[in-house]
């Protein structure tokens, strides 16, 4: 199954610790930006990051293994090695684990490594990496 990019528009405080977090810490490359606002890609997807005054709070409504997460959140579904390469990059960087990584679901259909930070501007997001990848829409 072929899955196409996405597109994510999302409010950010600056563009200068987003590049910071984005580019220095993720890798993402920059694409293009004015002084309001910065596109990354993101895994092979497109971030758009918007300057603004009013980000609103987290809701804290899911459950991922018995801890309170944020909605909403996003991320990607990367390969175990660019998993490994993100986790060793954000523990690099002090950056704080909402989640740690971990792997869930264990000998079981969706078998995956995922882990929780927050962007500088305190947008969640969300790393998986499934051991199969024909799993990642099996129930």
């Amino acid at each position: 199954m072929m899955i196409n990019p996405f597109h994510c528009a999302f409010k950010v405080k600056d563009i200068a610790s987003t590049r910071e977090f984005y580019v220095d810490i993720l890798g993402c490359e920059e694409g293009r930006s004015t002084e309001t606002w910065i596109d990354f890609n993101f895994f092979g997807h497109q971030l758009s990051a918007h300057i603004s005054d009013d980000i609103p709070p987290l809701d804290y409504c899911g459950k991922v293994d018995g801890i309170n997460v944020p909605i909403p959140h996003f991320g990607c579904l990367i390969d175990q090695s660019d998993f490994q390469v993100v986790q060793n990059k954000l523990e690099e960087r002090n950056i704080e684990f909402l989640v740690k990584p971990q792997r869930r679901y264990e000998g079981q259909t969706g078998e995956q490594l995922t882990m929780f930070v927050f962007d500088f501007s305190g947008n969640p997001l969300e790393f998986k990496s499934f051991t199969d990848n024909q799993a990642v829409f099996l129930k």
